[in-house]
Order: structure tokens, then sequence, then C-alpha cells
């Protein structure tokens, strides 16, 4: 197996299992910790979290049956998930756990969104060229 097939397939299911966790976390323990406007928040982190630990596993099994380059794809979807959902879980359960303020996280959120969305747009130029080979 490659070195980029075995990278991808190994972080999405590290995110996918991570996301299995932390959606218990938020639907058991923080249940009766976070505010609901808190908890919406860390559920929405965690939806993407494995919604994109899913494409991160389909790139794997793309590489691995392809001849298409996905390296920078599914580096944009590592760094976009840690960014996103990270800065979201740090937002939303930060103040519970220590006293510094994790506000200045704000700004990342959006960051990591465009760097996912970059990944799947990345995608679709790397698609566009192959379909246009095999037709």
């Amino acid at each position: 197996m490659k070195k980029e097939v075995r990278f991808a397939l190994l972080y999405g299911a590290i995110f996918a299992a991570t996301g299995v966790v932390l959606g218990a976390l938020g639907a058991h323990a923080l249940r009766e910790v976070l505010t609901p406007r808190q908890l919406e928040s860390f559920n929405t982190g965690v939806d993407y979290q494995v919604y994109h630990a899913l494409g991160l596993l389909l790139m794997g099994l793309l590489m691995q049956t392809t001849e298409l380059a996905l390296r920078w794809v599914v580096r944009l979807q590592l760094i976009g998930i840690l960014l996103f959902s990270g800065s979201i879980y740090l937002l939303s359960t930060g103040p519970y756990f220590s006293s510094f303020s994790w506000k200045w996280l704000g700004p990342i959120t959006p960051i990591g969104g465009l760097l996912l969305i970059a990944s799947w747009a990345l995608l679709m130029v790397k698609i566009i060229p192959a379909s246009k080979r095999s037709s």
C-alpha cells in the first residue's frame, strides 16, 4: 500500500473513531455541563469531523484504485478538520476546563471551513482532467 493511501486511511479511521467518542461525550457527559448553544456548536464540530473522516477514507480508496494524485486534498482535509472542529471543541468546552480565554480561536473556525471547501474543490479539479482522459 502506498504511503499516501495509508496516511489517508489511517487519519480517516482516527478521526472517525474520535468523532464517535466525542459524539458520545457530547451526548452524555457534556449535556449536563454545556449550554444548549455550546452543545449544538460542539455537535457541529463532531458532525463535520465525521463527515470529513469519511472523506479521508474516500480519498485513500480513490488513490488506491485510480491514478489520481490526491496528496493535497488529503492534507487540506486533515488541516481543515483540525482547525474547524478543533477550534469549535475548544470554543465550546474551553471555559469549563480552564480559565484561559479561547475566544481568539473564533476566526480559526472559518479558516478550517475554507480549507475543507478547498479540499473538495481541489478533488473536483483533479477528477475533471482524469474523466476527460478516460472518455
